[in-house]
């Protein structure tokens, strides 16, 4: 393993005191494996598997298995999620305690781990926006939202400075910030080398400039979560110091149990290895005092996207769940959006100020009087349950997975679920004598 830099056990000392060494040596051990079950899409099991104390549908497992190679991790069945990170949740549960619906912003949010947990516990009639300013990363937080499978999350590719019209228009603003990655050192030997003084500096200015604009967005009432994967005062402690005192946001205690292991500090609160099974994590709470007027803001309609014709809408009735409310919408690239009632009003809000925003779910794209169902629409909670499926074995999902075409006994003709122990993976479109799989070449598994 590559060695601790020493300027970092000179902080780790400083901080920890007498309880270095037993920390240091826990950056030496074997790396907690953990991830949180989605709610709706039941049937993931694994072996010894243990309970995260502060997530409901958190879980440790005994051994890494090979997710890539477990249809129900394409299926959407869970996330895998470093288990720190969950206190998310817990955070969530504490400063949202109602049932009115919230809009919410995930202003960092790739790969999506974070989004995911939160779109679980929102109530109903809720929106997420999750947002990734790195067009790589942000391509990966869409395929992971896909496959969670719920229809009120938005993405969007925007620097924080976009945002700055939307001031007051979020009820929650989660900032999981690009850090120095100290919290990373266990399971990343990169990040060990990688690390220096200069650029937990950088890092603290980073987050200071993302952290100012994000504390304007907050509504009056709403609060602002602050989170990072590392251990240091200058990108923890002084950045929620600085929330508090000066950007007219006040702490907000929360009430974690002291057996889940943490640390309180004066801004927030600490997770070490030593002393929980999980990895580094800093997390802080803020809220806006109600005092403040409601900020105003008049939806018009999409810029991007068109009404679909009345009369074209039948040709989506089939492939949608029946009780499901929806506006659709026609892109430039004539694929068609579904968006729920509740959510327009806001989603046009939004795509007022952000030009780089998705909303809706890509439901398929028409092809003369039939509709070519999405890929992302296979993973949906709202695909309609009762259109043509053939569940298959672990062998011949794993084999679709990597878009081939195994045997399909009893296939019929036309467009076909493939699911796996109850869950949608993709679609095939039965020929008669053969089939064509339409799982995406970009989604399909290249393991061996």
């Amino acid at each position: 393993m590559a060695q601790l830099p020493v300027a970092f056990q000179a902080q780790m000392q400083d901080i920890l005191a007498e309880d270095y060494p037993i920390f240091a040596a826990s950056l030496e051990t074997d790396t907690p494996v953990s991830l949180h079950l989605h709610p709706l899409k039941k049937g993931a099991q694994f072996p010894e598997e243990e309970a995260v104390p502060w997530h409901q549908e958190g879980r440790y497992l005994a051994e890494r298995p090979s997710f890539t190679l477990d249809p129900l991790f394409h299926a959407g069945a869970y996330y895998v999620q470093e288990a720190s990170s969950m206190l998310i949740g817990a955070a969530f549960r504490q400063c949202f305690t109602g049932d009115r619906p919230l809009r919410v912003l995930d202003l960092c949010a790739a790969p999506g781990g974070k989004s995911t947990l939160l779109t679980s516990l929102l109530p109903e009639g809720s929106w997420l926006l999750a947002n990734e300013v790195i067009r790589s990363r942000y391509q990966i937080l869409r395929y992971n939202l896909s496959k969670w499978g719920y229809a009120n999350t938005f993405t969007a590719n925007h620097d924080v400075e976009d945002f700055k019209k939307l001031a007051g228009f979020f009820d929650l603003v989660l900032v999981d910030a690009p850090c120095s990655g100290e919290g990373l050192f266990r399971k990343d030997q990169a990040a060990r080398q990688e690390w220096s003084p200069e650029n937990v500096n950088l890092c603290a200015a980073r987050q200071g400039r993302i952290l100012k604009t994000a504390a304007e967005l907050v509504a009056p009432g709403g609060v602002l979560l602050y989170s990072t994967c590392t251990y240091n005062l200058q990108e923890n402690d002084e950045n929620a110091a600085w929330l508090a005192n000066e950007s007219g946001l006040m702490h907000k205690d929360l009430d974690f149990p002291a057996q889940w292991g943490l640390e309180k500090r004066a801004y927030g609160y600490q997770a070490y290895p030593h002393r929980i099974r999980g990895e580094g994590f800093f997390l802080a709470a803020l809220q806006k005092p109600e005092t403040e007027a409601q900020a105003k803001f008049k939806a018009t309609p999409f810029r991007k996207l068109q009404t679909v014709d009345r009369k074209l809408e039948e040709l989506a009735k089939p492939w949608i769940a029946p009780d499901a409310n929806y506006h659709y919408f026609t892109s430039g690239k004539g694929s068609w959006r579904i968006l729920n009632d509740h959510l327009l009003e806001d989603a046009q809000i939004l795509s007022q100020h952000l030009n780089r925003l998705e909303v809706g779910t890509i439901l398929g794209e028409p092809k003369g009087k039939q509709l070519v169902p999405s890929p992302e629409w296979a993973l949906q909670l709202n695909c309609r349950a009762d259109l043509p499926h053939l569940e298959v074995d672990r062998n011949t999902a794993l084999e679709f997975l990597r878009k081939a075409t195994p045997p399909l006994p009893g296939l019929p003709k036309g467009w076909v679920l493939i699911r796996h122990q109850g869950l949608n993976l993709g679609w095939v479109k039965g020929l008669g004598n053969r089939y064509n799989n339409y799982y995406p070449k970009q989604w399909r598994i290249r393991m061996g």
